[in-house]
């Protein structure tokens, strides 16, 4: 993935200085089919974090199966049959 000040540069050598893709690519030493996905995209790259997962991962099956038997059963109540020792806002 390339940052957004390399996909700008790419974008004016083209398009300003009349630069072909592989010669961008030879001057700013990327990849050649990196310089046209660049030109080809109408946005600029946004980053996204990966997602982390929550706390209530690992206690997921066990919840699920707690509340299978008692659907309506209170969150206080799985967190003390679970052995959470963690914030109810999470496991909520």
């Amino acid at each position: 993935m390339i940052h957004v000040e390399d996909w700008a540069e790419i974008r004016r050598l083209h398009r300003a200085e009349g630069l072909s893709a592989r010669a961008v690519a030879r001057q700013l030493g990327i990849s050649r089919n990196t310089v046209l996905r660049a030109l080809a995209s109408e946005r600029a790259p946004q980053y996204r974090r990966a997602p982390k997962g929550s706390a209530v991962d690992a206690v997921e099956p066990a919840i699920r199966e707690l509340l299978k038997a008692t659907p309506t059963m209170p969150a206080t109540v799985i967190a003390e049959r679970i052995g959470w020792n963690r914030g109810m806002t999470v496991l909520k």
